[in-house]
């Protein structure tokens, strides 16, 4: 279905999972003041439509590099008419942040809801402009998917000023929640970064059609790859420090899935990133991060069943 398709359903699917699983297996948990099940409906329905929007306010303005880069998938003024698209945008917009609002009122923090507002703005930006800039479009996606997380501890004040260092893992310990949930969005900033550049190698030549200055074009193909391997670093560290400490602690249940799963994985796509410069190569390497990802995010189950057990 076309529409399906513009708005990416399958990411979009990704993002409720993410906020699912952060809410069922950390914030709930912890007895939240706002955010019961159907206050969390809300704020992850409106995440969802936000991206929704997102994605489609990304086509309306990418139609000439998208029939470079595939025109098989284009289906914005095609299939669907580009008025009709802007109309969904802001429908789905509007939607969101009444959702949103209905649950910023119960709290009495209207300011809240500038969160969902600044989300819209910055997607709608990053597809006139900074998209086609060096770094700072590929920054500014990273920062919206780790939001997908962090959403959760703005909106719940159970969590609010549980900042102090932890000691993993404890269920009793008050502020190990909300350190969870921020490393796990370190983990999203991080593959989402990765993710985006791979995106614009693979995207290389619709870009420098339109006069995009991306890090591919700019810097070239090889740079990107050294990058994306210092991003790897930058992610599997900390994984790996985690994975110790748990592991000298008599915990290995979740250190095993963090090195198996989460480590092993980026440290073979380390090599694979590299050894060809083709379109499809970086289609398979881009699926591959998505997958990282989605496993990424799957280990808070195990999070939660080695926490409170």
């Amino acid at each position: 279905m076309p529409w399906l398709q513009l708005i990416r359903w399958q990411n979009l699917l990704i993002i409720f999972l993410t906020q699912l699983l952060a809410w069922a297996f950390v914030v709930l948990p912890c007895s939240p003041g706002i955010l019961g099940p159907v206050n969390f409906l809300c704020i992850a329905l409106s995440t969802a439509l936000i991206a929704a929007a997102g994605y489609i306010i990304n086509d309306y303005f990418d139609i000439k590099i998208d029939t470079i880069n595939r025109p098989d998938k284009v289906v914005l003024g095609k299939t669907i008419p580009r008025k009709q698209a802007i109309i969904a945008h802001t429908v789905l917009n509007a939607i969101a942040l009444i959702l949103a609002g209905y649950v910023a009122a119960q709290a009495h923090h209207y300011e809240w809801l500038l969160l969902q507002a600044g989300c819209t703005l910055l997607l709608w930006f990053y597809s006139t402009h900074l998209k086609k800039q060096y770094m700072s479009g590929n920054i500014a996606v990273s920062v919206l998917t780790a939001f997908t997380i962090l959403t959760l501890v703005i909106y719940e004040p159970v969590l609010h000023g549980q900042f102090s260092l932890p000691v993993f893992p404890s269920g009793s310990n008050s502020s190990m929640p909300v350190w969870v949930l921020v490393i796990y969005a370190y983990f999203a900033f991080m593959l989402s970064w990765m993710r985006e550049i791979v995106k614009d190698m693979e995207d290389y030549k619709g870009d420098d059609a339109e006069g995009c200055v991306t890090m591919p074009i700019k810097k070239g193909l090889s740079y990107c790859v050294s990058f994306i391997r210092v991003l790897m670093v930058l992610a599997i560290v900390p994984l790996a420090i985690v994975a110790v400490v748990l592991g000298s602690r008599g915990y290995y249940i979740l250190p095993g899935y963090v090195s198996i799963l989460l480590i092993v994985p980026l440290l073979v796509l380390s090599f694979f990133i590299g050894k060809d410069f083709t379109t499809a190569h970086y289609q398979r390497a881009s699926r591959m991060l998505k997958g990282i990802m989605v496993l990424g995010v799957c280990s808070l189950i195990i999070y939660h069943f080695q926490s409170y057990t």
